[in-house]
């Protein structure tokens, strides 16, 4: 670790799919590193993100969400999410205090029984309820798990974030910082393309596609003069059908695809990019672990 005693450690950013720990990450960084979308599951390694401050350093981890998973690739999520905890100084419990039956987002709190470190239980959406509303579902998590703290936040208008920041760092040990002050995540720049290209996925198709389809750098080269990178990537699915899709009538819905996320990728390297995409069928890939392996799980 690198020298001098400061405010710093880990943190696990852990709940229910789609409570918005991604959006949370993302807020409390000040910049885009993971992947955001309406669906749920869309986060499916886990990402490293970085607060740098002189006074302390804290290394954010966001985790797939937590749920009853059957097919192989979800159960390896849901392993991911669940090894964090065991990494850890502190755990950010996220929920999404919206949704109709909170009882059902409840029910994964027992994942905490695995970790004696402290807990922290943050309320997101909260700009989507009243005060009054909120209180009684404060009352129903503090009488089934002993959170060090309970904070109200939204993340998406970033209210609330500077004080949960707060409650970390009172949280938190003294010690070194881990990672070089200009580094904000610890993920390669393959790995966050291909997940660029794979949040426009998520938000460009519908029902099972997504949740059926990976994404693999092919190649990524930059050219002399540093003017150009040239990225080749497949688009993996486990149907004809969902191939069909991905590409669209004459290649549309591809072309799409590729200029959503070329936008963004140059906005990533600060260069000019050459995107090309190809979509290939690898038949029930996610329930195949040697595949599933090989994408990094």
């Amino acid at each position: 670790m690198l020298e001098d005693t400061i405010k710093s450690g880990m943190v696990a950013i852990v709940g229910p799919p789609n409570a918005g720990k991604s959006t949370l990450l993302n807020a409390l960084l000040g910049q885009k590193i993971s992947i955001v979308t309406p669906k749920p599951q869309t986060t499916r390694n886990r990402i490293i993100g970085i607060v740098n401050d002189p006074a302390y350093q804290i290394v954010l981890l966001d985790t797939p969400g937590l749920h009853k998973a059957r097919k192989p690739l979800n159960l390896e999520m849901v392993k991911i999410a669940v090894s964090s905890l065991a990494e850890v100084d502190v755990v950010l419990f996220l929920i999404d205090v919206s949704l109709p039956l909170p009882e059902r987002q409840a029910q994964t709190v027992a994942y905490l029984e695995s970790t004696t470190v402290p807990a922290i239980l943050v309320l997101n959406k909260i700009d989507l309820l009243s005060k009054a509303q909120i209180l009684p579902l404060i009352e129903v998590y503090c009488n089934i798990y002993p959170f060090a703290a309970i904070i109200p936040v939204s993340a998406l208008l970033k209210s609330g974030t500077d004080v949960l920041l707060q409650e970390l760092l009172r949280l938190l040990p003294a010690g070194s910082k881990f990672y070089p002050e200009d580094i904000p995540t610890d993920a390669s720049e393959r790995f966050i393309v291909g997940e660029i290209i794979r949040e426009k996925i998520f938000l460009l198709t519908g029902q099972e596609i997504p949740y059926s389809t990976a994404v693999v750098i092919d190649s990524f080269k930059e050219d002399d003069n540093r003017s150009l990178v040239t990225i080749h990537a497949t688009i993996v699915v486990e149907k004809s059908s969902q191939k069909a899709i991905i590409i669209g009538k004459k290649g549309s819905k591809l072309q799409q695809i590729g200029k959503n996320a070329r936008l963004d990728i140059e906005k990533l390297l600060g260069q000019r990019v050459l995107l090309k995409l190809w979509v290939k069928v690898h038949k029930n890939w996610t329930k195949d672990m040697r595949f599933i392996r090989e994408l990094g799980f």
